[in-house]
């Protein structure tokens, strides 16, 4: 995404395949073998984590030369989620002097579970399934929280001054952000914080901005990604109050 990266537990193949041992077909469907193991190689799945299987499958057809022609399952829990792939394969035909290029296609199913055996990797064929492959939604947009803008907008308060939370609120409605970004505002002494934040989808990191307005100075910054990450506490207002030290 937009984007995510998944990670792979496990990989499950089943099938047989009938080309001619040390013909340059054969090479080419080895090739294409190693393509498949490439997909899987590039995913992990936390076992804490459990994705539904749309969003594997849409993951896996995001991949360069990689269509997804079916997936089976629910989620990554359990027996998890099969996702067949059709990958192509490549190799010269001849022995010591080599012939013409083949190229085949071929399909594998790969099963990506929070329960797999590490030792389940090694692909094999199964029967491509009719008709074309898969196609999925464009994946949904995060809004954007423009730092700048809101910089620009913010009040500045003398020193000496009084800021006024309901002129900062103003303020950030007058950059006129998304709907979905959640907005909250504190009033601590003479600071006015705000966090501006939105999660994007099966992210572990929030999309986080704060802000803070006190006589003499006016910030706006992105909390490292380290705070942001769910239940660190970098997405609070509070926070904006009183920064959190960066991470070492």
């Amino acid at each position: 995404m937009r984007g995510i990266v998944i990670l792979l537990v496990g990989l499950l193949a089943t099938g047989c395949g009938s080309a001619v041992a040390g013909s340059g077909e054969a090479r080419a469907v080895e090739d294409a073998r190693d393509n498949a193991r490439d997909v899987a190689r590039r995913f992990y799945i936390y076992n804490a984590r459990v994705y539904p299987a749309e969003f594997v499958a849409h993951n896996v057809a995001d991949l360069n030369g990689v269509e997804v022609m079916r997936f089976t399952g629910r989620t990554t829990a359990g027996d998890g989620v099969r996702v067949v792939v059709r990958v192509s394969g490549v190799a010269l035909e001849g022995g010591w002097v080599p012939g013409e290029q083949v190229t085949v296609m071929r399909c594998f199913e790969l099963r990506f579970a929070t329960s797999a055996d590490s030792d389940d990797d090694e692909p094999r064929d199964v029967t491509c399934p009719p008709g074309s492959p898969r196609t999925f939604k464009p994946w949904p947009k995060t809004p954007d929280i423009p730092v700048e803008r809101l910089e620009k907008a913010l009040p500045r308060v003398p020193v000496g001054g009084r800021v006024d939370e309901a002129k900062v609120r103003k303020a950030v409605a007058s950059v006129r952000l998304d709907p979905a970004i959640h907005r909250e505002f504190k009033t601590e002494g003479d600071v006015v914080g705000g966090l501006l934040w939105i999660k994007p989808e099966y992210a572990d990191a929030l999309d986080c901005v704060l802000l803070r307005v006190s006589p003499g100075r006016t910030s706006v910054w992105v909390p490292p990604r380290t705070q942001r990450m769910i239940g660190e506490g970098g997405c609070d207002v509070d926070n904006a109050i009183d920064p959190m030290p960066p991470p070492h």
